[in-house]
């Protein structure tokens, strides 16, 4: 990883390896949640502070994956040329999405039946197993469905659809047109110039319009056409879930821009009181508008909905570029174990869900307190999943495919 010249930007690093890892916390706290929604097993011991963080975190965890993604598919195209990139693509993410449904999806299936009899009694293994080997019977229409790999499948689709916009505006050389030089200008201007004149002012709130406009309104526009209040997981069809399409592509083709040009990427992380405070009321109204999420028969629902997801856009907007900026502060030098977890995140998000949920219902009726058992079933899946990573995956042709043709 580079800054386009030659010094490494250790801390995308960091930045890349929190992004998955956060997933694997976020599936953890599932049991926990004080209300049932759905999840293989719901624990004794709940409570709301992990509805909290669950909300929180699935506001930017996945933003903030794609513009990552986008970030180095930026750095990748310059480096090679568009035959070997989609190869390594393809490589690296249509075969895990293939091969891992097939093993990780009947194991999945096998911990939601045994959650399921977990909660009403006993667990019965043969008929478990049975159920979760039915999975195969109804391709490939069920293809996809139930996994968390639909990240794989979004990733190509955005993926392809930025080499197709590419290849566009190569066409017709958009990136000489006028409009979008002013544009660049307009985003790129350092928000610390001191403000001594009308003139600047003018100038100043103008740009904070503009980037308002152009981040937090498409964002707000995107969640209003979810099924739910909040980002919804596209995991139940090959089709394409447009709202869910068009964010994660929006969030790629901010990562693209921000490698391309690391003025803007430096004002993008650049967070100020203003924009903190900001993102916490926003927040702190999300939190209160979820209470309405299921009174639809309100009188002001869609002004409720509305004010909603505005306020998750910007939630969103500030808590991505947070990230960063304090992964920046934190590991701007080199750390080998930061590099190896990096390394290892993509091979631990892949397997993490099956041994995230039988370890949920391996502790569900055990009488420790939820933060005791929420911890032991992170640190136990990373734990295995950093073995499995050593033996299995670094140095075999399992890794060769996880890292794909092209070196970062």
């Amino acid at each position: 990883m580079t800054n386009g010249q030659d010094q490494r930007l250790y801390y995308l690093d960091a930045v890349r390896a929190l992004a998955l890892l956060l997933g694997v916390v976020f599936h953890a706290g599932l049991s926990f949640m004080p209300i049932f929604i759905g999840w293989a097993v719901m624990d004794t011991s709940t409570s709301y502070a992990v509805a909290i963080f669950v909300f929180i975190s699935h506001t930017f965890r996945m933003p903030l994956f794609f513009l990552i993604a986008g970030y180095f598919t930026c750095m990748a195209l310059k480096r090679t040329d568009n035959k070997r990139f989609i190869v390594s693509r393809l490589t690296k993410l249509a075969l895990p999405l293939l091969v891992g449904w097939i093993i990780l999806r009947p194991l999945i299936v096998a911990g939601w039946v045994a959650g399921g009899q977990s909660m009403r009694g006993d667990i019965d293994f043969a008929a478990t197993i049975g159920q979760s080997l039915e999975v195969f019977s109804a391709l490939p229409t069920n293809f996809l469905i139930g996994t968390h790999l639909w990240f794989l499948y979004y990733l190509l689709l955005v993926t392809g659809t930025v080499l197709a916009l590419r290849s566009l505006a190569s066409v017709f050389e958009l990136q000489k047109t006028q409009w979008l030089s002013w544009l660049n200008r307009l985003l790129s201007a350092n928000p610390s110039t001191p403000v001594n004149t009308v003139k600047s002012r003018v100038s100043s709130a103008t740009r904070f319009m503009v980037k308002s406009i152009l981040c937090i309104v498409p964002t707000a526009a995107c969640l209003w056409f979810m099924n739910g209040w909040g980002i919804d997981t596209p995991d139940q069809s090959l089709a394409i879930h447009w709202p869910a399409f068009l964010l994660y592509l929006g969030w790629f083709l901010v990562g693209y821009t921000l490698y391309a040009n690391q003025t803007l990427f430096m004002s993008f992380t650049n967070i100020s009181v203003v924009k903190g405070l900001l993102g916490i009321v926003a927040l702190g109204i999300s939190l209160v508008l979820t209470e309405y999420e299921m009174q639809q028969g309100h009188p002001d629902y869609l002004w409720l909905k509305a004010l909603f997801c505005l306020c998750y856009a910007v939630v969103m907007w500030t808590l991505v570029p947070v990230t960063i900026s304090v992964c920046r502060r934190l590991f701007s030098t080199k750390r080998q174990w930061v590099r190896y977890v990096a390394d290892a995140s993509y091979w631990m998000y892949l397997i993490h869900l099956p041994i995230v949920v039988w370890l949920q219902i391996a502790v569900a009726e055990l009488e420790y307190h939820w933060a005791i058992k929420w911890l032991s079933v992170c640190g136990l899946t990373v734990a295995i999943s950093l073995v499995t990573y050593s033996l299995m995956v670094k140095h075999t042709f399992i890794g060769k495919v996880l890292k794909g043709k092209v070196a970062y």
